[in-house]
C-alpha cells in the first residue's frame, strides 16, 4: 500500500516536471477551461472577502451609532 502511494506520487511529480520542461502545461481545451473556472472562482471569493473586510473596517462605526440611536428610540416609536 505504501509503495503504491509512493509510486503514484512519484508519477505525478514526474508528470508535472515533464510538463514544465516542455512548457505545455495544458493537454487539452478542458484543462484550460478548468484552470480558468478555478481561478475565476478564487478571484470572486477573494473579492467578496475584501469587500466584507472593507465594510467592517471602514463602515462599522456608522452602523454602531445608528444601532444605538434605533435602540434608544425604539420604545418611543412603539408606543
Amino acid at each position: 500500500m505504501q509503495a503504491n502511494t509512493e509510486n503514484d506520487l512519484q508519477n505525478q511529480v514526474n508528470d508535472v516536471i515533464s510538463r514544465l520542461s516542455s512548457k505545455q502545461l495544458f493537454q487539452s481545451d478542458w484543462d484550460i477551461a478548468a484552470f480558468a473556472v478555478f481561478f475565476i472562482f478564487i478571484g470572486v471569493v477573494l473579492l467578496l472577502v475584501i469587500l466584507v473586510l472593507v465594510r467592517f473596517c471602514c463602515c462599522c462605526s456608522q452602523y454602531i451609532k445608528l444601532a444605538r440611536v434605533v435602540v434608544i428610540h425604539l420604545p418611543v416609536v412603539l408606543l
